[in-house]
């Protein structure tokens, strides 16, 4: 058994092991809860008297470094000069588990807006802070909906704010990179902004899709280089696409405990 198999192997046995899963959930995931209830409600609040959403910023920060400390998560960040956090951008990951956010918020230097799946803003508190924050709301399957999003993001950029976009559409169920939707791209091209591609590794075999209780060890986030999109036009939204999932398919495999399909 290779050293990369041994690790999946050892993180399975301390994911089935009763002192893990009784540690997430009566310690780790209350303090979650607690984190996201108090922060969430002084984001809200400072959302009154600041309009640059600075401030709100700052407290998801907070929030996100506070889930990977007390979750023993540490991140090793590697590229993080492809950033200039001045200058608008698209930022396009892949999406393995519910801690890549933090892991983006904790990791990425100055304020950024997410296009996030809409039924999130449905949620108490996580919506309201979604919509007072600034966040931009995505709709799958609606066409109309979609296009009035992605307007929405151009405007971000040209405020000068990067924009963190997640081109699966979802988290990945088996580790594997799923194919990435043209639309996510649309933005950049529109304002002839580049995209920089990230790669998050390590989330998923922490907390995968579909479970209720993570187990701590470190997560790797790699920022490659910025691909331009200058001269593009609408039509190329394939092809940078493909151009975008190469580059983050070579910077997670290259790390990842999960090989590559065939």
């Amino acid at each position: 058994m290779n050293t990369q198999a041994q690790e999946v192997a050892v993180n399975q046995q301390r994911r089935g092991t009763l002192p893990g899963r009784l540690c997430s959930y009566f310690v780790y995931v209350p303090l979650v809860y607690f984190y996201t209830l108090v922060l969430g409600i002084l984001s809200l609040l400072s959302s009154l008297f600041d309009g640059s959403g600075r401030v709100q910023h700052w407290f998801a920060r907070l929030w996100a470094r506070l889930i990977l400390k007390t979750g023993f998560v540490p991140v090793r960040l590697e590229g993080l000069e492809n950033i200039d956090p001045t200058h608008p951008a698209v930022y396009a990951a892949n999406h393995l588990s519910a801690l890549d956010i933090p892991v983006l918020y904790a990791s990425i230097p100055g304020q950024f807006r997410i296009m996030a799946k809409k039924e999130l803003f449905r949620y108490p508190l996580m919506g309201w802070h979604l919509k007072r924050s600034g966040q931009i709301p995505i709709v799958f399957g609606d066409a109309h909906a979609s296009v009035s999003s992605l307007k929405r993001a151009g405007r971000s950029l040209r405020k000068g704010l990067p924009l963190m976009v997640f081109p699966e559409g979802g988290r990945s169920p088996d580790g594997q990179l799923q194919p990435f939707m043209r639309g996510a791209f649309f933005a950049a091209i529109a304002e002839q902004v580049p995209v920089i591609p990230i790669a998050i590794v390590g989330t998923y075999e922490l907390l995968p899709m579909n479970s209720f209780y993570a187990i701590p060890g470190p997560v790797d986030l790699v920022i490659g280089r910025p691909i331009p999109t200058t001269g593009m036009r609408l039509r190329d939204m394939d092809k940078l696409a493909g151009h975008v999932r190469a580059a983050i398919a070579e910077m997670y495999y290259a790390r990842a405990k999960v090989a590559p399909k065939p």
